[in-house]
């Protein structure tokens, strides 16, 4: 097989000159029907566990916060959830067969131009969630005034307790069933993520 550029078309052989064109068959994101984050038994969208796909989150009102893509879409929606749950509560997915990032790459930024308007801050979609950040005042004296790094530790690892329990209390009000586990080893550190 020989790989050949003519224009913007590629084509994948001499004998057959035939475009190859995997865009075609991703969906633009008007074309993709909402999906309820959380479903009517308080479970996440256990259909997309194991896909691969390209992902468009939305808020209550149904406005677009975070395009994304995974090897595995469920796990990917259930962090997203985590970390940023009152912006979870509609999703639109197209899965793919083979990972390619670059067919990926470039649906999300179809999809954010589709938009029209900038997306919120990526890095708390994407990133742990940095307890510091979410320290009350008490709990920011506790943490400077510590000795040693123990207690640094100890003051980290309580702060993010607190979150974590204000986390799962926005998740319990919105009736999620689905089993949501913390990395307990990054609490030490002041990160939240799932396990």
């Amino acid at each position: 097989m020989l790989n050949l550029a003519i224009g913007n078309a590629q084509y994948t052989t001499i004998e057959q000159l035939r475009p190859v064109n995997p865009m075609s068959e991703i969906p633009s994101l008007s074309e993709l029907e909402f999906l309820p984050y959380v479903d009517q038994a308080g479970q996440l969208l256990e259909q997309f566990q194991g896909k691969i796909g390209i992902y468009a989150i939305f808020d209550q009102e149904k406005n677009l916060k975070f395009v994304g893509f995974s090897r595995d879409v469920f796990l990917s929606l259930r962090q997203h959830l985590v970390r940023c749950p009152r912006e979870c509560y509609w999703v639109k997915v197209s899965l793919i067969d083979r990972p390619n990032r670059t067919i990926l790459e470039t649906t999300r930024a179809a999809w954010i131009e589709e938009n029209g308007a900038p997306l919120s801050d990526e890095s708390q979609w994407t990133q742990p969630i940095q307890v510091k950040e979410f320290m009350t005042a008490q709990e920011r004296s506790t943490f400077e005034s510590a000795i040693d790094e123990l207690s640094q530790m100890k003051a980290l690892k309580n702060v993010a307790r607190r979150v974590e329990s204000e986390i799962m209390t926005q998740l319990k009000a919105r009736n999620v069933q689905a089993e949501i586990r913390f990395n307990p080893k990054l609490k030490e550190e002041g990160l939240l993520d799932l396990k």
